[in-house]
């Protein structure tokens, strides 16, 4: 049945793609240009220093206009960290890095309480979490007292300490790293925290052609620092007008309805063992609007949401233990529930 379904698919998405591009300027009824002079800025700068790894860039841009965290998954030395920092470097905002290890306390993160002799009285001192990028290195290294400081202010965007709440400044954005391979001296994140990272981003190797321009620029640059040549290009005011007219990105009911069909799909899958949960489907949505933005469009297709149901789900499902000792991998097992979905028309 799949393979009767899927040439028509691809059909049926090259034509749209035609049709769009050809009536695109007449049919948008908000102005994207600027978002997307915004985002070819960003990939540009990044690109000075980053070779290949086009889907991480892509992703960590959408994850920033929908207003998510992103987990960004990979072995070492595929310059997730370095991506990251870049990233932030395109940004004239606050960038803080956490070094996450295991005897880590939460007041490390968020901050205490101390006691200011001056003023005979107590006072909040705010820890690094406060800022508009984090990146945190090696979120599993830490364990569970320490990951559960970071669910009210994932979540809330806010942190409370005796009783007193202090909101983060915007924007505000985690992304964090994580090393699939090495497990000794590494905690399971808990899957209420998987849940709030809108992105979990699988990185892999570079093909031979990147590798050999990695060694190339490398090489060129010398001795000269990989953030030199870096600009700034976004404000938070800008970034938050971009953010804003992203939710204004038109969803028809029937989209809606797809995705929440194929949400549940996870949930009545006999390969799963826990399916996504309702913030999946908002999140799917939220980040189908901001790839459509992205993509110069102001309604998002069916294909939007194709491409984002992997890294937006992958995270938030738990395979059975007979297909895990199989082999299968959630994107296997995800990508044949969104076929078996009807494609709205």
């Amino acid at each position: 049945m799949n393979e009767e379904i899927n040439p028509n698919e691809e059909s049926e998405s090259t034509s749209d793609n035609l049709l769009t591009e050809q009536h695109q300027p007449f049919e948008n009824r908000i102005g994207l240009s600027g978002l997307q002079n915004l985002v070819s800025k960003i990939r540009k700068e990044i690109r000075k220093v980053i070779v290949g790894q086009d889907e991480m860039i892509d992703l960590l841009i959408c994850g920033l206009l929908a207003d998510g965290h992103v987990l960004v998954e990979g072995v070492p030395g595929v310059a997730k960290t370095l991506t990251v920092r870049l990233l932030a470097k395109t940004l004239n905002t606050n960038f803080s890095r956490i070094q996450f290890t295991p005897d880590l306390m939460p007041a490390d993160i968020i901050g205490t309480t101390v006691f200011n002799a001056k003023t005979t009285d107590f006072e909040f001192k705010k820890g690094p979490v406060f800022s508009n990028i984090v990146l945190i290195d090696e979120i599993n290294r830490a364990p569970a007292k320490t990951q559960s400081a970071l669910f009210e202010v994932m979540q809330e965007k806010q942190i409370t300490v005796d009783g007193t709440s202090y909101p983060m400044d915007p924007p505000f954005i985690v992304i964090a790293t994580q090393n699939p391979i090495e497990h000794e001296g590494t905690y399971r994140l808990p899957e209420a925290q998987l849940d709030r990272f809108l992105f979990k981003v699988d990185v892999g190797y570079p093909s031979i052609e990147d590798e050999i321009s990695i060694l190339e620029g490398s090489y060129n640059r010398k001795t000269a620092s990989d953030f030199a040549a870096i600009d700034a290009v976004i404000s938070p005011e800008e970034l938050t007008t971009q953010r804003a007219l992203v939710t204004e990105i038109h969803v028809e009911k029937e989209l809606m309805t797809y995705i929440a069909k194929i949400v549940q799909e996870t949930r009545n899958s006999s390969s799963i063992y826990i399916g996504a949960s309702p913030r999946a489907s908002v999140y799917v949505m939220k980040a189908s609007q901001a790839w459509a933005a992205m993509q110069g469009r102001d309604f998002i297709t069916p294909e939007d949401v194709k491409r984002i149901i992997a890294p937006a789900l992958r995270h938030r499902i738990t395979l059975t233990p007979e297909k895990e000792m199989e082999g299968l991998l959630p994107d296997a097992v995800l990508k044949q529930l969104a076929n078996n979905v009807e494609v709205p028309r």
